[in-house]
Order: C-alpha cells, then structure tokens, then sequence
C-alpha cells in the first residue's frame, strides 16, 4: 500500500484523532487538565467522522479499521486513564505527610485500568461480529466522555460536587465500573439511523431530546448523567425489542 493510498481522508482523521490525544496526554502530565476535554472533543469528532467519511468515499479498509483503533486506545484508553490517574495522585499527595511518593504512585496506578481494559475492549471489538449494528458493552469514546465529565464537574465544582468526585472511594468504583462495562455484554444501542423517520427510532430520539434538556438546565454536571442515561436507554431498548425478536 502506497503512501498515497495510506494517507486517505478517513485516515487523515483517524491520525487527528491521535494526535490530539497525544497533545492530551502531555497537557495532563504538565498539570493543565483543564484543557483536556478540548482535545478529548477533538477526538470524539474526528472518531466520529472517519467512519462517516471510510462510507461515503467508499475506501474501508483493513488499515483503517486496525489504525482506528490504535488512535482510540491513546486517546479513550490512556487519555481516561491518565485523568483518573491525576486525581487520585493530587488526592493522595494532599495528604502527603502520611504516604511517601512511592506509595503516591502505587495508590494511583489502579486509574490505569481504565486504559487496560480499553485496549482489551477494542481488541474484542475488531474480531466481535455481534457489533455490526450496535455495542456489547459501553464503547470506549462513552467511557472516555464519562470521564471528562467528571473532570469538568471537578474543575468546575459544578452543583458543588467536586469534593464528592475527590473522594477516593469514589474514584476506585469509577475505574471498576467503567472497566467492567466496556467488556460486558450488555447490548448497547449505536447512532446509527437506518432511517431518520420517528418510527423505529423513538428511544435514540428521547435519548437525544432528554440529553439536550439535561446539558441545558445542569451544564457540565449533565454529561455522566448523560452516559449513565445511555447505559439506561440502552437496557430498556434492547429490554422492550427483545420479545419481539423471539
């Protein structure tokens, strides 16, 4: 395969994708997570329209697809990590008169589990033909979003939560629960239309109206609310079509 061909425009974006990841990840190692969720948006949109453009150009391909999922390891797998990883390290070396540097970094090397199971969901993923139509188990960019939207409520202090999410405890069952979903296989409902008509299409278009309701009235605080309401949405759907299918 020729540079020409390598250098397509769904690759373009997959490599944008990455590369704002990368920038992502020297940001939070320089203490400015704060500018995080930008590059995190930049990857969400890039991750969103190399698969657009692979279908409309009409050149998918096997280079793509492994490229992809390289790109969204560093940028929904150690990006989400890293982030974990920082608050638990500044919640540990708030109290660093009791725990040595050491043990700062042992403490807060759980957060990389995220990342692990990322890359193990991704791997099963490319092989996993159940996935054509929609997710088994909560797809990295959801579990990544969670994530940023907890960083925002922290650094923002939205509703007066942070010191909630500064909890350590509440740190931990994040990094379990979101490792955990992103290999289960609960069927999760993917945004792809069919058709665009309301028939078949009511829960997606409840998600989306009560989405744009919840970003409008509760701000930052709304985007976990958001994916947990995903992972509900997700279960009622499949809860509501799966007698139909028998």
């Amino acid at each position: 395969m020729d540079i020409i061909s390598l250098l397509s425009i769904p690759n373009i974006l997959t490599l944008i994708n990455l590369f704002s990841g990368c920038v992502a990840v020297v940001l939070i190692f320089n203490f400015h997570v704060e500018l995080v969720p930008y590059c995190v948006a930049v990857s969400l949109v890039a991750d969103f329209l190399d698969g657009f453009a692979a279908r409309f150009f009409k050149n998918a391909s096997d280079v793509g697809k492994q490229l992809d999922s390289l790109a969204d390891v560093v940028s929904f797998g150690l990006v989400p990590g890293l982030v974990l990883f920082q608050l638990l390290f500044q919640k540990y070396s708030s109290g660093a008169e009791f725990y040595s540097t050491s043990k700062i970094y042992l403490y807060s090397s759980p957060a990389f589990l995220v990342t692990l199971f990322a890359a193990l969901r991704l791997a099963k993923f490319n092989v996993d033909s159940r996935q054509t139509d929609g997710f088994l188990g909560l797809a990295t960019p959801a579990a990544t979003i969670f994530i940023i939207g907890l960083l925002l409520v922290f650094t923002n202090n939205s509703f007066g939560l942070a010191p909630v999410i500064f909890d350590k405890v509440v740190l931990y069952a994040v990094i379990l629960i979101i490792s955990g979903l992103m290999v289960s296989e609960i069927p999760m409902f993917a945004f792809k239309f069919k058709s665009f008509g309301w028939k078949g299409n009511q829960i997606v278009y409840l998600f989306i109206i009560l989405s744009v309701v919840l970003l409008a009235t509760l701000k930052f605080a709304a985007i976990p609310l958001i994916i947990i309401l995903y992972i509900l949405v997700s279960v009622i759907k499949q809860a509501i079509e799966q007698p139909k299918a028998k």
